[in-house]
């Protein structure tokens, strides 16, 4: 039919006409043979010909199976159409009734009757006494060539008239939407006999009239339901104009394009993409297994339940998976609906899997699995409330998957459909264990981290003092918070160092980096600044020899082991600052390596932060460190810290440093109250430092408890010096101690006039024990040697060794002082 000729029903269509459907297709039967079979594939009509063409009478033909009248089987493709009760078309070999094999080109059209059976129109187009099918050597026409093409190209296609009704599909067509020609054929785009084809088409037919009217090819996305357990499938439907030899649009073809696997990897990514942002965030085990759950809860399933080890939860080294008796612990769960009713463990309760469920396999298996509801009888059997649970919330599919990193078992992630009718598929499972996998990775992380946090944190408490230490200088209050989160405990430090004369080092340290090995650098560096103190250093000579200190622990820790005198990384580093605080002269020394400026709050109410010079950080090397000492009355506050106290997230430091002197301000507050105050202040929940904080409240030693005397350089002073200490111990009711203390006395004044150089002084000083100090001019340090049985003297420093609780020299500006600490009883009353 072509536009202006009148069509077989009178009517005249100009510029809307598509050629007829059979035309087009060439499966109109040609004049000559033609045979009827029924469903059976029994002869019921013939034309005449038919028995001319293969020698017999029709009514001998009449009755008889198809089958016995064919010389050999036909191909293959046409007994896949004949069994689909498809359109087929190509040749068979018929046996004539004298044997001779006859070659016929038939089509065979299906007729379907009232009830679906279908019977069979064979039309002959040539007949051959014999020769060879197509595809064995024979050539087959045209339209048979466009036929076959069609119905082959595995690109489902539809052909639609004008109007948007379906004249036409392929093989591929019928085989992707499940249905045959008779529930396709004369529907609209996107229905079908049966109802819907494809769903997501909503906007189809407006889609369908802008190809007509405008001739443009228009593609949109489609959705089919999929079959048995292939899930929902998405097609790239394209639709393009066919025109006529005039150029009018006179109908659509459509072809759809299988994009399911493509969708479905976007998903997959756009979901890891997502996971990599949500899960992990923190190293806690609690909240990355709840990130996991919500991730999943959010994409592909209704309610995920995450179970971990409770040997991984108590930081203990994870068992394996074969273990029998592994007990887990509801860590996480997460649903659609609120509250997570279909969990029946709650969060924090424990709970073991049977060997032979799901979960159990799974678990011992190291990888994931697919459950239906079928395969769900364990959780009926396990708990009284599963059967329950199954049945109210329609629970139809499962999939278990082990979290396991480092090929440690760690835990069990569970992931449910009930709301979503589709069940889980493969690629579900392997989502599943990808987003598993990257969660067991961080829960892990987190585990190894909690383990070494747990290390780093049991060592520096080893390493500092005790909270309740205690000296006559000074009145103590520390604290030290490790950080809650970040990459770890850093390695935060101080200490309270007795020194001779009564006075007191006060040290805090920061050391660079975290964990384990910021903790081993911080012992190793509090144990030098105590043998360092031990040795009486000034503040700035102190540091620097830490500062070598420092520089020899890096060059040993990352030089190569044949170059000694190569340089560091710089790796090893850390800020301190070192104070002597001495309650006699009420002054206090101090010098800093790279550390916070410390703070003065004296009892009238002032607070400074002390103007100390600011020092290169220990481990720089080549920098020199400077000192200075202030004037520290009775009853003031110290207060030490680590950056950590003043670097909030929420504050600056101008802000952190005025809180800092607003709570120092209130003097007469005790010092563990003003501690707990100043970290109330200035802590946030998200610190990602280590915090230390000493405060020190001074003290002072009265006049009367300190006896000092200026002695000639002369032999005979012994004696006087003897009867001058004998004469302060009566006064301080210390008789008992007399004898003792004179010998201690003689000697150490002795020793001073002998191989020392006046001025020579004597000091002594009650306190918690009683201190001899004997000081002279020269810088010769004393030390103790065994005196051979001819020598006269070297045997002094071994009797005052003896005698005292622990002795020690000292070099001051001007010379040296020896000094010895000499127990006292009763105890002394508090100051």
């Amino acid at each position: 039919m072509v536009p202006g000729r009148q069509s077989e029903g009178g009517d005249m269509e100009k510029g809307s006409a598509i050629p007829d459907r059979h035309r087009s297709t060439g499966r109109e039967p040609a004049p000559g043979a033609g045979v009827m079979l029924d469903p059976r594939g029994m002869v019921i009509a013939l034309s005449p010909d038919v028995g001319r063409l293969l020698g017999y009478e029709p009514r001998d033909l009449v009755g008889r199976a198809a089958r016995e009248l064919l010389a050999e089987a036909p191909p293959a493709a046409l007994q896949r159409r004949h069994a689909r009760r498809e359109y087929w078309s190509g040749r068979v070999t018929l046996r004539h009734r004298d044997g001779h094999p006859v070659s016929w080109a038939v089509r065979a059209h299906p007729l379907r009757d009232a009830a679906g059976d279908a019977y069979w129109f064979l039309a002959t187009e040539d007949v051959e006494p014999s020769g060879p099918p197509p595809g064995e050597g024979g050539e087959a026409d045209t339209a048979l060539l466009k036929q076959w093409a069609l119905d082959q190209l595995p690109l489902p296609m539809a052909l639609y008239d004008r109007r948007g009704v379906r004249v036409e599909v392929n093989a591929a067509m019928r085989r992707a939407s499940g249905k045959a020609d008779h529930e396709l054929l004369g529907w609209p785009i996107g229905e079908s006999r049966s109802g819907n084809t494809l769903m997501g088409l909503q906007g189809i037919g407006e889609a369908m009239r802008e190809v007509l009217h405008t001739g443009n090819t228009v593609t949109c996305e489609a959705h089919s339901p999929g079959t048995g357990t292939t899930g929902r499938r998405v097609w790239l439907l394209s639709l393009y104009p066919v025109r006529d030899p005039d150029g009018q649009v006179c109908g659509v073809s459509a072809a759809a394009v299988n994009t399911t696997q493509q969708v479905r990897a976007r998903r997959r990514l756009a979901v890891l993409n997502d996971a990599t942002l949500r899960i992990g965030t923190t190293l806690d085990l609690s909240r990355t297994a709840d990130e996991l759950a919500e991730v999943g809860t959010d994409h592909f399933a209704d309610c995920v339940l995450v179970d971990l080890l409770d040997s991984v939860l108590r930081g203990d080294e994870a068992l394996p998976p074969q273990h029998s008796l592994l007990i887990f612990r509801r860590t996480a769960q997460r649903s659609v609906l609120p509250g997570c009713p279909e969990s029946v463990v709650p969060i924090g309760g424990t709970y073991t899997y049977p060997e032979d469920s799901p979960p159990g396999r799974a678990l011992a298996a190291g990888r994931g699995a697919l459950h239906r509801s079928d395969e769900l009888r364990w959780w009926v059997e396990s708990t009284p409330e599963g059967a329950s649970i199954i049945r109210d919330y329609g629970m139809h599919c499962l999939m278990a998957v082990p979290l396991r990193a480092r090929g440690v078992t760690l835990g069990l992630a569970l992931f449910f459909r009930h709301r979503t009718q589709t069940p889980f598929e493969v690629d579900d499972l392997r989502l599943a264990e990808e987003l598993t996998a990257r969660a067991a990775v961080h829960v892990d992380n987190a585990r190894r981290y909690g383990q070494e946090r747990s290390t780093a944190l049991t060592l520096q408490q080893s390493i500092l003092p005790h909270p309740a230490l205690h000296h006559p200088a000074v009145e103590i209050a520390s604290r030290y918070v490790p950080a809650r989160s970040g990459p770890g405990i850093g390695g935060d430090w101080f200490d309270v160092i007795p020194l001779s004369g009564a006075r007191v080092a006060l040290v805090v340290g920061d050391v660079v980096g975290y964990g384990i090995t910021a903790s081993a650098t911080m012992g190793r560096l509090c144990t030098a600044v105590r043998t360092l103190a031990d040795v009486d250093l000034a503040p700035d000579e102190l540091l620097t020899h830490l500062d070598d200190l420092v520089l020899l622990m890096d060059r040993s820790d990352t030089a190569d082991p044949a170059d000694r005198s190569a340089p560091g990384s710089g790796e090893v580093g850390a800020s301190c600052l070192y104070a002597v605080y001495d309650p006699v002269s009420r002054r206090c020394s101090m010098a800093r390596a790279g550390h916070p400026l410390p703070v003065l709050a004296t009892p009238d109410g002032s607070v400074r932060f002390l103007d100390l010079p600011a020092g290169p950080l220990l481990g720089l090397g080549g920098l020199p460190f400077e000192a200075a000492e202030f004037a520290v009355p009775e009853g003031s506050v110290l207060a030490f810290y680590t950056d950590g106290l003043i670097a909030s997230p929420a504050l600056d430091v101008d802000e952190a440093c005025d809180l800092l002197r607003a709570t120092l301000a209130e003097t007469g507050r005790p010092l563990e109250e003003t501690c707990d105050r100043a970290l109330g202040s200035l802590l946030s929940d998200t610190r990602t430092d280590d915090v230390v904080l000493l405060l020190t409240r001074t003290r002072a030693l009265r006049a009367d408890r300190v006896a000092t005397w200026e002695l000639p350089s002369e032999p005979s002073v012994v004696a006087l010096a003897r009867e001058l200490a004998g004469e302060r111990l009566a006064a301080w009711q210390l008789e008992d101690a007399a004898f003792v203390t004179e010998l201690v006395v003689s000697e150490l004044v002795t020793n001073a006039i002998r191989y020392g150089s006046p001025p020579v002084h004597l000091r002594l000083i009650r306190d918690t024990a009683l201190i001899c100090e004997v000081g002279d001019g020269s810088s010769t340090a004393p030390h103790l040697r065994r005196a051979r049985l001819s020598d006269e003297g070297g045997r002094g420093l071994l009797i005052v060794a003896q005698l005292s609780r622990r002795w020690g020299s000292r070099h001051t500006r001007c010379g040296k002082t020896i000094w010895a600490e000499l127990p006292i009883t009763p105890p002394l009353p508090a100051m």
